[in-house]
Parts: structure tokens; sequence; C-alpha cells
């Protein structure tokens, strides 16, 4: 955000979107205090996520996010030199996050970093752990032609914008166009089919009160619906509910929360076809939780759902939740595949059901997550809760976990499966290529809980 360069080491000749422009974002948004980056010698804008607005405050809720965190954007076309200044923070001896991702040229000093990207890349530059990091954004090009007399595109240029009751429709065939240097504040209701959401710009929520009122940040009820390459911030609420729909793809789309509990980063609701791809989320609450809502004699399934080559952050919750609602007959064929969790808190792959919903094939692939030492990593257990209509537990069958490694601090990592009684029970579970703080998880590890009602339990 704020410097679109259509970038190669060799071409600085292109559209550059620089600090002082547009100067109605400069004037009414707060920029960074922490940190100055440029992108092939262009100043870019730098801007603030907050966390933890009341009635949240640390003081209050006992957690630390962090603080508020900084964050900038840019399109990439070639190799790019990257230079981030801070006069606050010492920045020598920074983190990359996620780690395994390989820049060029990496130079730390006490004030500076400088590296070479030539790819589209999601980073967290890591001063001091959670507080107060960088996130830069290098996005692919912007393939949309964009075409401003077409009736059907709801169109928001450079500037700071408030809706009419801070909402933004989009129904069918429509295209909501949010164009670099747009900050629009509001939520966005897509209901139409065949319907689409894109552009650089931010969709803020930052003035939503938790409680009072406050939007989703996409609510999305059409089908053959695509959300991509938009910033989202501040959610008071689910930031991204998928409701009763079918054939979404959410691409390259940066949820930036952990402003408010509550702010669930994206829940396919009774949701089929849903491709979530190259996204990074964080939030206070869960960052991806499949769930049950549909209260009908028929409610729709939560079936073919795919998250992939995605970065999660979970400041207070779980970075996966399937089953808390649970009004669903079948929660089935989920794929969750090369996925980097930089942080997060509670279990990280917490699977409920209730209601007896049966929840099956379920596949988790190709996972590197940095651990803080927590108790939990990995929860499988039918359940009733305070959510669920029919007080009864659900069924879990054909899940495999596979190629899962959590680096960082040592802790318990615990990896529990439970049955809830005879009817409902835990069958055909199959891990393999567990590696937790560099050791290879088998049957005999204390990590391993297994209770009661556990049927074709195996790890390998």
């Amino acid at each position: 955000m704020g410097t679109n360069v259509i970038a190669s080491s060799s071409n600085l000749s292109q559209r550059v979107k620089a600090v002082d422009e547009p100067q109605q974002v400069i004037s009414e948004e707060p920029l960074s205090p922490d940190y100055e980056v440029w992108i092939n010698g262009v100043k870019a804008i730098v801007y603030i996520a907050r966390v933890q607005d009341a009635p949240w405050e640390k003081t209050k809720t006992k957690l630390d996010f962090g603080g508020n965190y900084s964050f900038m954007s840019f399109d990439i076309k070639g190799s790019v030199e990257v230079k981030i200044h801070s006069f606050k923070k010492s920045l020598i001896n920074s983190i990359l996050r996620p780690e395994q991702v390989k820049v060029k040229g990496l130079l730390k000093s006490e004030n500076e970093i400088t590296f070479k990207i030539d790819k589209p890349t999601k980073l967290s530059i890591e001063p001091d752990g959670k507080n107060s990091p960088l996130l830069i954004f290098a996005n692919p090009v912007n393939d949309y032609v964009l075409d401003k007399s077409d009736k059907n595109v709801i169109y928001f240029g450079p500037g700071i914008h408030k809706p009419d009751s801070a909402i933004v429709r989009v129904g069918n065939n429509q295209t909501l166009y949010l164009a670099e240097g747009a900050i629009v504040k509001a939520g966005v209701l897509l209901s139409g089919n065949n319907a689409k959401i894109c552009g650089r710009g931010i969709l803020d929520g930052n003035e939503f009160v938790w409680g009072k009122k406050s939007r989703n940040m996409v609510e999305i009820t059409g089908n053959n619906v695509i959300v991509k390459d938009i910033i989202i911030r501040g959610g008071a609420t689910w930031t991204m509910p998928i409701r009763y729909c079918h054939h979404v793809i959410i691409d390259n789309v940066k949820i930036l929360g952990g402003r408010a509990q509550n702010d669930d980063g994206i829940n396919p609701c009774n949701a089929q076809d849903v491709l979530i791809k190259n996204c990074f989320i964080r939030t206070d609450d869960d960052c991806i939780a499949l769930k049950g809502t549909q209260d009908q004699p028929n409610p729709g399934n939560v079936e073919r759902i795919t998250v992939e080559n995605s970065i999660l952050w979970c400041d207070r919750a779980r970075v996966f939740l399937l089953g808390h609602e649970s009004r669903a007959v079948y929660m089935r064929d989920i794929i969750f595949r090369n996925i980097d969790i930089v942080h997060f808190c509670m279990t990280a792959f917490l699977l409920e059901p209730g209601e007896d919903m049966q929840m099956e094939n379920i596949l988790f692939e190709n996972f590197r997550i940095n651990g803080e030492g927590q108790k939990e990593l990995i929860r499988l257990k039918p359940t009733i809760n305070q959510y669920m209509h029919k007080k009864v537990p659900g069924h879990i069958n054909n899940v495999t976990f596979r190629n899962i490694m959590v680096t960082g601090k040592t802790g318990d990592y615990t990896i529990q499966l439970a049955g809830a009684d005879e009817e409902h029970i835990v069958s055909g579970v199959s891990m393999s290529k567990i590696s937790i703080s560099g050791n290879k998880i088998d049957k005999g590890s204390p990590n391993i809980k297994i209770g009661n009602w556990v049927n074709n339990f195996s790890i390998k």
C-alpha cells in the first residue's frame, strides 16, 4: 500500500506512488512511527494496524499482543531492493518470518535492514518478536483492467472514503475496485453471483466498535465470487464470513486484525467449494474457522474447502477451528496445505464437532510452525458447547496430519485424541512426519495423549 511499483531493478520509470501522493491519505491517516521503507530507492507509505483496543487492553485481559504494528505493500516484477530504517528500534537482531523465505543479500545494522526479493513475498520483520513488527507484502502485478465507465464497476479512488451506513453492497456481476491509496471505512455485503472485489486499497474497520453494530468487513452470500489482493484492517467482529454459498475464491488477501475479540479471519459457514490461497491473516480470534450455522431442516454441508500457501498469525484463539458451530450433516473433504504459522496462542488445530455432525476426510499437510512453548498443538474431540443447539457430540473420521514441523521454544505441544462416547468416536486418524523441537513424534512420545473411544490411530 502506498508504493505501487511494477518493479524491476532495470525499470524505475513505471508508476510509483510515493509518500507525497495522495495527500488526503497522508493528512488523515496516521502513518508508522517506527519504520521507513524504500523500494528501489523510492520512499513508501507505511501504515499502522492497531491491536487491543478498549475494552481489550492488555492491562485488563492480561494478554500482550506486542502493541500496534506497521505494514506496507507494493507490486513486484523482477528483482527489487527493500531498505528498512528505524530511528526507534534496533534492527540488528531482527528475524524475518516465515524463516524459510530466503531473501538475497540480507544486511542488518543497528538502524537499517536491506535485502532483495524477486517474486511475490509476504514477510514479517520482527526486531523483537511480536513487539511492533513490520509486515511487507510484495504482490504479483495487478492484472485487472479497470474500466471506470463500466456500470458494473463500483470504484473507490485514492483517498479516504466513508460510504453511507458504512456499507458497500455488491450485486450480481458487479466488481468492487479499491484503487491503490484508497481507504474505505465500511463493510462490504457481497450478495451477488459472479461478483468480484479487487484492487490494492484498504478496507478499514477501525471505526467499528465491538458489540455496537459492527460490520463484517466482507460478508459473502453470493456464488461464483472472487475476493483478491485487497488489505482488510481492523475488523470488530468476524472479518469474512462465507455464508451458505458455493464456488468462492479468496486470493492474496491480507487481513490485519487483533484490535477486537471475535475478529475471526475467514469463516466458511455451510459453504462449498471454497479456495483460500496466498493470504496473510492476523487475528485476535480464530484465523480460519469452519462452521455450520444454518438453522433449517436441511442445512448445507461444509465441504470441499481448501486453504493453501498462506501465512497465519493468531494472537489469542486457535489458528484452525472446525466445528464449534456444527449445524450441518457433514463437514468434509477439507484440505489445509503449505501453511506457515508464525505465531499462535491456544491449540493450533482444534477439531470439536457436535450436533451429530459428521466431520471427515480432513488433510493437514506441509506445515511450518513457530512454537512459543504452547501446552497443546492438536486436539480432536467430539464435544458439546454453548454454541450448539442440539446438545450431542459429533463424529470424527479419516483425518490426516502429514509433514508438520514445530520449531522455536520447547513446550508440551500435546496431541490429544478422545471420543465422547461409544457412538461419537474418533476414527481413522493418521499422522506421519511430525517433528517438534527437532524430535520425531511417535506413539511413545510424551506429546501423544490418546483417550477413550479412539479407533484406528496410526503414527509413523
